[in-house]
């Protein structure tokens, strides 16, 4: 028996003990903080110079085993550690949103000049027969505007190859919305929602912009127990006349979507987009039997599009939640 390499698996086998250890004290912690990369990644540079040392050696035994041993419960850390990161920014994503200078600075998003989109009101009049609603569809939910936009009509002039529902409501604000989504529309079980609220909340917002982040944090955490899978836009408030309070509320919204990792969708460039460039693309799709969803982007390109040529035009209204 070699004892000097008995006593080298010894040592291994001390210093590798405590490993599974933390790895399973770090995965029940479920955040990073007290972990150190540098320090792992040190370790198992350690580990693998002397697998190299052995292998340069020909010391193929027990002892090589042992090492290729630790250095699996030591990379093991690195994993549980990467995981624990990313519950950490979902942590301080939903705890503590921070509004920075650049947000501000940068609420309007810009969006690619388009033809305009022309359609007559006339053309949906006729509200289609109430049927029974499905889960996993589409949902609008905003305000009194909102309420207006004929989603079934246009949904099939479009060809879209899945369920939407307007499921907006006078006077809905952000302290509201969590409460109106339980009772109204959380037992479809959406699979994507476009939210288009805030007007009812502007005096909320002067007067406690952090009650407002939280309230449609909440909104939104909501969304996700329902479907963790839903995918979720957020609606800027129109600001025609480029109020400060409206400008900021609106890059409030922006930082929640991307804290949030949901679509933030400016309404600044309504009146340019044009919906009509999307049809022959739509039929197409449609007709060849492809089942993509839509963007939730193009979605609402086409529902505000024909929101501010029908009924912005036609009352003193804005498109606001």
């Amino acid at each position: 028996m070699n004892f000097a390499h008995l006593f080298e698996a010894a040592m291994l086998v001390c210093f590798g003990f405590s490993w599974p250890l933390n790895v399973m004290k770090a995965y029940r912690a479920r955040t990073a903080k007290g972990t150190s990369l540098p320090f792992i990644i040190l370790i198992i540079t350690g580990y693998v110079a002397g697998i190299t040392a052995k292998i340069i050696n020909g010391q193929f035994n027990y002892v090589l085993a042992v090492y290729f041993l630790n250095l699996a419960i030591v990379m093991t850390n690195v994993f549980v550690y990467i995981r624990n990161k990313a519950l950490d920014k979902k942590v301080e994503a939903k705890n503590s949103l921070k509004i920075t200078a650049n947000d501000i600075k940068n609420v309007v998003e810009k969006e690619e000049t388009m033809m305009n989109y022309t359609n007559s009101l006339d053309e949906y009049i006729h509200k289609p027969a109430v049927t029974a609603e499905k889960k996993n569809a589409v949902i609008l939910m905003g305000g009194s505007v909102d309420r207006e936009i004929p989603v079934s009509n246009l949904a099939k002039e479009f060809n879209f190859n899945f369920d939407i529902y307007n499921k907006s409501a006078a006077k809905l604000s952000v302290a509201n919305a969590n409460d109106y989504f339980q009772k109204n529309i959380a037992s479809l079980e959406p699979e994507g929602i476009l939210l288009h609220i805030g007007e009812s909340d502007i005096q909320l917002f002067k007067s406690d912009s952090t009650a407002f982040d939280r309230n449609y944090l909440n909104l939104i955490e909501s969304i996700k127990n329902c479907n963790k899978n839903c995918r979720i836009a957020l609606v800027s408030i129109e600001n025609p006349a480029n109020d400060k309070s409206v400008n900021l509320m609106n890059a409030h919204i922006k930082a929640i979507a991307a804290a949030e990792k949901a679509n933030f969708i400016s309404l600044e460039n309504a009146r340019l987009w044009n919906p009509e460039a999307t049809k022959t693309s739509s039929a197409f799709a449609y007709n060849m039997g492809l089942k993509i969803r839509k963007p939730l982007r193009d979605v609402a390109e086409i529902l505000y599009s024909w929101a501010f040529h029908n009924i912005k035009s036609n009352t003193t209204e804005t498109l606001v939640g």
